[in-house]
């Protein structure tokens, strides 16, 4: 086994951790360890929320919960020579949940899937189901099942959802500007068109006191993908996969976590993967120079892993970039597209027994591929979702007997 440079007891927060991790991206968050180039190393992760969300059958804890303390992340750890303007290649060697374990926390042999409230996080498809709600799944080896989703078993596509190198001071306050610029078009808006930096919950590795306080005024909110890397949820992302960052600072300074069991593409409901606690195994190098031999300049590249579920056969649903509730077309919105796709797919499950909040929480938490298959045809882009069938223990595959319903039981809801 690799050598653990960041470890977890997975009975404790994050902050009480032996060396904290943190949860924002600040160049002056402290290395918790130091790695060298062509060494191969472990990161021991939390669930992205801290374990606020419980293995029970209530949604309250996904519409209560704290996103001031999110996403907990391991790290940083330094590379030993990495500069501004190298690349780090990371390559994923082996992950997964808590080995050998049971418990309280998610990753000890269960995970979970949640559609947020629109007032604490959103999603999306926001619009249409605005509570909060909730999906367990139990692990066994690659695959999983959910008593909240009956009828459905299959093969996970285990991901690290979130991982990145440090920003240095210079990119913060540019991603800081552009986003309150963005969030000064609709301030009121809810969910919030961006999150700016946030004293309440901030974490900094070791950092106490006036440094911490100032971590929590400029750190960056840890959600959206940004130039470093951070969080891409790509579900590709998985062992074999080989993922070349940009440094921005000495050290590079690499963190992550939110790691995930399975998830399908674009994550649709924002806490739409089966979130875990667990392990990461990387192999670590450097290209001295990289970013500009290679052009990579706003964001990562990666290899996508080789190792995935085999499924052959698929239904496959289409949306175009019309709000078919108003009857509005809008120019080539890939976004609008899927959106419909989604909503294609859950009413289609609904006619099965499910409720489309079981529907929406499978097709976030399945391995189904989504595709922008359009962008020419104006004024409509054209996107695609593809479901396994062979991931339900029924035919979905339409017929002429028409579909078999069933009762498919209840996920969990919030009250």
């Amino acid at each position: 086994m690799p050598e653990v440079v960041f470890s977890v007891d997975q009975s404790l927060s994050m902050a009480a951790q032996l060396v904290p991790g943190h949860n924002r991206w600040h160049p002056d968050i402290p290395a918790a360890a130091s790695v060298r180039p062509g060494s191969e190393f472990r990161v021991e992760c939390r669930e992205w929320t801290d374990g606020q969300i419980g293995d029970n059958d209530s949604a309250n804890d996904v519409r209560d919960v704290d996103l001031s303390v999110c996403h907990m992340l391991s790290g940083p750890i330094a590379v030993e020579g990495a500069e501004p303007g190298d690349l780090l290649v990371l390559d994923i060697l082996d992950l997964g949940p808590v080995p050998q374990s049971a418990g309280a926390a998610p990753g000890e042999g269960w995970g979970y899937t949640g559609i947020f409230a629109r007032e604490n996080g959103g999603g999306f498809l926001t619009d249409h189901f605005p509570q909060a709600y909730k999906a367990v799944w139990d692990f066994h080896g690659q695959q999983a099942t959910s008593r909240h989703i009956p009828g459905v078993r299959f093969t996970g596509i285990t991901h690290p959802g979130l991982f990145g190198t440090a920003p240095s001071a210079g990119l913060l306050a540019r991603w800081n500007a552009r986003e309150q610029a963005l969030i000064d078009t609709d301030p009121g808006r809810v969910p919030p068109l961006a999150l700016p930096p946030l004293q309440q919950g901030v974490l900094a590795g070791t950092l106490k006191g006036p440094e911490l306080e100032r971590v929590g005024r400029e750190g960056a909110r840890t959600v959206p993908a940004r130039e470093n890397g951070g969080n891409h949820d790509i579900k590709n992302f998985t062992r074999g996969a080989r993922v070349f960052y940009p440094v921005h600072v000495p050290g590079a300074l690499l963190s992550g976590g939110d790691l995930h069991f399975s998830q399908g593409d674009g994550e649709i409901s924002f806490c739409g993967a089966i979130e875990m606690g667990g392990f990461v195994d990387f192999h670590v190098d450097l290209i001295k120079g990289g970013m500009e031999k290679y052009g990579v300049t706003t964001n990562p590249i990666f290899m996508p892993g080789n190792v995935e579920p085999r499924y052959t056969e698929f239904l496959s649903f289409i949306g175009i970039s019309v709000d078919h509730d108003t009857d509005t077309n809008l120019y080539n919105d890939a976004t609008i597209a899927y959106r419909n796709a989604c909503l294609n797919a859950i009413e289609y499950l609904k006619k099965f027994g499910y409720s489309g909040e079981q529907a929406y929480l499978l097709i976030s938490a399945a391995p189904v591929e989504g595709r922008v298959s359009g962008v020419v045809d104006i004024p409509n882009a054209c996107c695609t979702l593809y479901l396994p069938t062979a991931i339900f223990d029924f035919d979905i595959r339409p017929t002429a007997q028409g579909p078999r319903r069933a009762d498919r039981g209840a996920c969990a809801v919030s009250t």
